[in-house]
């Protein structure tokens, strides 16, 4: 079952509301879209045949035009000729024919209000499409970014961001370590070489790196 029963419906119809009341904006801004290109098709596709009806009302005017002048010469004849009740006949057929163009000029009036209201739906429907695709647009965009910032979240909140800061604690730890064995050493030992002094250097420079490093990472991510 379609969102609108009409094309008044449509018209008559506030996106926003709609939107408002469903479970799922996306879907409903998709079905709204679709139902109101459909729309505009039948109401487009009314138009086209109205159009078509006018064209062959005005052809069968033109034929009575004709056949009213060809009864008008008819009567005009019998006249010469002394036969009043055949020129009388003719005028009869000739109003005939004027009754009925007048007929069909009355219907094309009818389809003229028919074919105005038709522009006034096409304008209307038109621009509360373009209202939908422009609120679409924004919902994707919005859902878009609330996806974005839940991968982040869950980024932040999962396994491997406390498996980095275990490591991290780690790495703390065996500088904690190398720190204490180099304050024990030195705890009454004879003081260092300067080729020794360079090597802890060294080696504290490779922890310490490997520390920034993941720290960089834990960053980062």
């Amino acid at each position: 079952m379609g969102i609108f029963s009409r094309t008044r419906d449509i018209i008559a119809a506030n996106v926003t509301d709609l939107l408002d009341k469903a479970e799922d904006p996306a879907k409903m801004i998709r079905m709204i879209i679709m139902e109101m290109e459909e729309t505009l098709i039948e109401v487009r596709a009314s138009a086209a045949r109205t159009i078509a009806d006018q064209k062959e009302l005005r052809r069968h005017i033109a034929k009575l035009e004709d056949l009213q002048e060809s009864w008008r010469e008819k009567a005009e004849l019998a006249l010469s000729k002394d036969r009043e009740d055949l020129a009388k006949a003719a005028l009869v057929e000739r109003q005939k024919a004027v009754d009925m163009a007048e007929q069909m000029a009355a219907e094309i009036a009818v389809l003229d209000d028919a074919l105005k209201g038709n522009e006034e739906d096409i304008a209307k429907l038109q621009a509360k499409l373009r209202e939908a695709r422009a609120r679409q647009s924004s919902i994707m965009t919005r859902l878009e970014a609330a996806n974005n910032r839940i991968r982040v979240r869950e980024a932040y909140a999962g396994a491997k961001v406390d498996e980095a800061f275990a490591r991290f604690d780690m790495l703390e730890r065996r500088v904690d370590l190398a720190e204490g064995r180099a304050d024990a050493l030195a705890m009454g030992a004879a003081p260092k070489t300067l080729e020794e002094e360079i090597a802890d250097l060294r080696a504290s420079e490779k922890v310490e790196a490997e520390l920034e490093a993941l720290k960089a990472s834990v960053k980062k991510g």
